[in-house]
């Protein structure tokens, strides 16, 4: 269903199915059907006899699923096998999906039968289970970094979401069309941002697996911590260096660029969100979205009119007005103005969730520009009962931050949304994860409605909440727990989305979004990349802080409090076990943040390492075990700690506490090795979407 993305030469169908009957030579079933006769028989045969009658039709059975998922992702099929619903070990038509892809998917099934394309896709795959990728003729650095791509691409397992509209009314249709058009359109805008545009053309055309890399990193760039510092791994030979687009890159070329744009006396211009900076005769500018990607942006402007204009159905009044909105941001980069009406959708007044935009700036060195994405869902109800247990307490959860964040700040009256549960149909663009992905956003980042405190947040609850996933964790939690505390340990939804739903509340708690001091902002004051992880340790800190102070309250049941704790802990160690840093080698925020988070609670004998003892995998030496009854304190002190940094605008308190637990080496620097050795052993989710229509 992908088009015109700039990360493929053209939409046609895949070129990956061209050289499917090569690969496939040799390989069993790849003859749906008989050859033709020499010449037309003289008359028709009788009708066979029961005997005679026609063989049964080929069972793939060949590879097993999770191998099937992993191979069409090597040679870019936008194909998944979603389930062996009668336990047979082969696939069959009813069991598998097409994916929204950057080329259009071919017809695996029809008529209930797998197509001829199908066919020829599962030979080559069977051929690929059985002698490995072709590497005859390429020299050696060349098989270096196909062996390279296909490490990265390993490091993900497919995790899929899936929609079907196949059912539903006109109306609805037609919305998911344009707004999947959108999502293509995003994605051509965010390619320009990161300076992966045009770059998809220079991949070797029999290298299907390097296509599928950098379709699903929106570049050619390793991510995953085993192959992101290997200077074999790209998608593309040479290995080119990653330069972003929003800023020149003769700049670029000292890591410290950043440091000197926020050093400039016109900073705040050059570095404002919603604008990109060039350089003319030597001197720098900031130009605005709409003049930098007006082709694209005035294309996704037609789009969101057109799907406005497809709602005739009184009941979503809110999300056209959004739309139309949207549009004209698009036209004039006054975002601002579509914040008020998207802000004023709530899970009561539509059925449709969206935000399209630019918002995060986590994606970019500096952590100032605003990354294009689409986040596009149906909204899930379940929400409304968290909102009201939650909405009665949302002003003594503000006063309680205040409390422990102190002087200078003062609590003020919150009027932000308690997040809504969401099912994504898809993320584009800088949503769009190559592995794992965003649990909940709160959103805007600037403007009045961020400043009023009346942004909106979300949970995306579907996002990696497949059996694949929750198998996958549950065994590198395994090997990390000790047994006791592992059987303490639950993963279904409903405990996860707690965690989520304070989190993102607590972004909207305390020394929040426009809060300054002395005249600056939280960017101005840390910088970029240290502002955007002491605001995500501060809202992921106040999620462990308020599952305590809730049940105090009497909000909350102590037994689910206590699995979410838990639950909270297994997120850290899985953002510690990605490491401190990113390919490019600027900080991961929920890296550190979960690196200062674990050795607090290391520190408090909240979380303990027991060296001697068998994991409850029963393998690894050495497991951590949780205190349940010192961990409210220990996250109350934490919680005080960051917020009167924020509260302070204490700069020199923040790098004290990130040289502590992210710099420093010592004894919690090597257990940081244990948990990242153990959990990258898992593949991560890699989310893949299918959109029925």
């Amino acid at each position: 269903m992908k088009i015109s993305l700039p990360i493929t030469p053209s939409r046609a169908p895949l070129a990956a199915l061209a050289g499917l009957a090569a690969l496939a030579a040799g390989a069993a079933c790849v003859q749906p059907h008989a050859p033709p006769p020499a010449e037309p028989p003289r008359a028709a045969p009788p009708a066979p006899s029961a005997a005679q009658a026609a063989p049964p039709a080929p069972r793939f059975d060949k590879i097993p699923r999770l191998d099937f998922n992993r191979i069409a992702v090597e040679l870019d099929l936008p194909l998944f096998w979603v389930s062996d619903r009668n336990s047979s070990g082969a696939v069959e038509p009813d069991e598998i999906s097409g994916l929204w892809h950057h080329a259009a998917a071919p017809a695996w099934v029809a008529s209930g039968a797998f197509t001829p394309e199908f066919t020829s896709a599962y030979a080559a795959m069977s051929k690929i289970k059985a002698d490995g990728h072709p590497r005859a003729g390429l020299d050696e650095a060349e098989k270096r970094r196909r062996d390279a791509v296909l490490a990265e691409l390993a490091a993900g397992r497919p995790s899929l979401l899936r929609s079907d509209f196949r059912g539903a009314s006109a109306e609805d249709r037609a919305i998911v069309g344009h707004l999947l058009k959108v999502a293509e359109l995003i994605e051509q805008i965010h390619a320009k941002q990161l300076g992966s545009a045009g770059m998809a053309d220079k991949i070797p055309p029999d290298d299907p697996a390097s296509r599928a890399l950098f379709w699903r990193n929106q570049g050619p760039w390793c991510e995953q911590p085993r192959t992101r510092n290997d200077p074999s791994c790209s998608a593309l030979p040479g290995a080119p260096p990653r330069v972003t687009g929003v800023y020149p890159a003769r700049l670029q070329q000292d890591k410290k660029f950043c440091a000197a744009l926020e050093a400039r006396r016109d900073q705040q211009a050059l570095l404002s969100p919603f604008t990109v900076v060039v350089e003319e005769g030597g001197a720098l500018r900031a130009v605005p979205y709409t003049e930098a990607y007006k082709p694209e942006m005035e294309a996704v402007s037609r789009e969101l009119k057109a799907a406005a204009e497809a709602i005739q159905s009184p009941g979503e009044a809110a999300f056209k007005a959004y739309l139309l909105a949207a549009s004209q941001a698009f036209l004039d980069n006054r975002w601002e103005a579509a914040d008020e009406p998207w802000a004023r959708m709530n899970a009561e007044n539509s059925a449709w969730y969206l935000r399209v935009g630019p918002d995060e700036t986590y994606w970019e060195p500096c952590s100032r520009k605003a990354g294009f994405h689409v986040s596009f869902a149906r909204i899930n109800q379940e929400s409304l009962t968290w909102q009201k247990k939650l909405d009665p307490v949302k002003g003594d959860m503000e006063a309680a931050f205040a409390k422990l964040a102190g002087a200078p700040y003062k609590a003020r009256k919150v009027a932000f949304h308690l997040p809504d549960f969401i099912d994504v149909l898809v993320n584009a663009g800088d949503s769009r994860s190559a592995t794992g992905g965003t649990a909940g956003q709160s959103l805007p980042n600037w403007g009045r409605v961020a400043t009023e405190g009346r942004g909106r947040t979300v949970a995306m609850v579907n996002l990696l909440a497949d059996d694949d996933s929750r198998d996958a964790l549950r065994e590198a939690t395994a090997s990390l727990f000790c047994k006791a505390t592992m059987e303490s340990v639950s993963l279904e939804r409903h405990v996860a989305t707690l965690g989520t739903v304070l989190h993102e509340a607590a972004h909207n708690l305390g020394p929040a979004q426009g809060y300054k001091v002395q005249g600056k902002t939280d960017s101005e004051t840390y910088g970029g990349p240290l502002a955007s992880m002491l605001e995500e340790l501060k809202a992921q800190t106040g999620a462990l802080y308020f599952t305590g102070w809730l049940v105090q309250q009497g909000v909350l049941d102590p037994a689910l409090a206590r699995m979410s704790e838990t639950r909270d802990v297994i997120w850290a160690l899985g953002q510690v076990g990605q490491g401190m840093h990113t390919a490019g080698g600027e900080p991961r925020p929920y890296g550190q943040l979960a690196a200062i988070q674990l050795g607090s609670l290391l520190d408090a004998g909240a979380l303990g390492f027991h060296r001697g003892e068998v994991a409850a995998n029963g393998t690894d030496k050495g497991c951590f075990s949780i205190q349940a009854d010192k961990l409210p304190a220990a996250a109350e002190a934490l919680a005080r700690t960051v917020l009167g940094i924020k509260a302070r605008g204490d700069k020199a308190g923040a790098l004290r506490l990130r040289d502590t637990y992210v710099e420093k080496e010592g004894a919690w620097k090597g257990l940081r090795g244990v948990i990242e050795e153990r959990m990258q052993r898992m593949p991560l989710g890699s989310v893949v979407y299918a959109i029925e229509m």
